[in-house]
């Protein structure tokens, strides 16, 4: 495996990696940001859910097994994922300039002083953040 410099993008890009390929499962090293953003997804509804996997031999570190959410005739539940905040470009946005993603169709994921939320969420408590990604 090769270490990713951005892992959020490395996140989000096996999820879409993972619904491309009609997975039921994907397993993505965990932190605590990342558990956050598939918190985000799972309440939102984009995913069946997540557990964090204690380590084994095959895997040292902790690890987020990602339930993916598909239709009952198959189509995903996630049509697109993109990182907004990325190390070398950080965006932030104060709690009124917080995006609406697709007119409200989407999910703004917010990194606030008060915790990872949803753009909806930090706009309601009046915080800013960095804005981490959109999904649709």
């Amino acid at each position: 495996m090769s270490a990713s410099t951005d892992p959020i993008a490395d996140f989000l890009t096996r999820i879409r990696n993972a619904i491309q390929a009609a997975h039921e499962t994907v397993d993505i090293p965990s932190s605590r940001l990342k558990s956050e953003c598939a918190r985000i997804l799972a309440e939102q509804g984009y995913i069946d859910g997540y557990e964090v996997v204690a380590p084994d031999a095959d895997h040292p570190g902790e690890t987020i097994r990602v339930r993916l959410k598909y239709t009952s005739d198959r189509r995903r539940a996630i049509s697109g994922l993109k990182r907004v905040s990325r190390p070398g470009r950080r965006t932030y946005a104060g709690s009124k300039e917080i995006p609406k993603v697709l007119g409200g169709m989407g999910t703004a994921i917010v990194s606030t002083s008060h915790g990872v939320m949803t753009g909806h969420e930090a706009r309601s408590a009046g915080v800013g953040g960095g804005v981490v990604a959109h999904n649709w």
